[in-house]
């Protein structure tokens, strides 16, 4: 969403067992509200790459 170029990530039961097998404490990515250094530092971010759309600019006309 926005200005990244990721879309989320994925998080799973082992999500912490990563984290931590790479020395990170995962509460102080939760405490600095830094969820997109967590992820990219185990390969978790989910990039989908050009879409070819800017949903940012997005707008609907309902007319009944």
């Amino acid at each position: 969403d926005g200005s990244e170029d990721n879309a989320g990530a994925f998080c799973d039961s082992g999500t912490v067992t990563r984290l931590r097998a790479k020395g990170l404490v995962p509460k102080a990515f939760l405490a600095n509200n830094d969820a997109w250094t967590a992820f990219d530092a185990i390969g978790d971010l989910f990039v989908p790459g050009p879409t070819g759309t800017n949903v940012n600019d997005f707008r609907a006309i309902l007319v009944r």
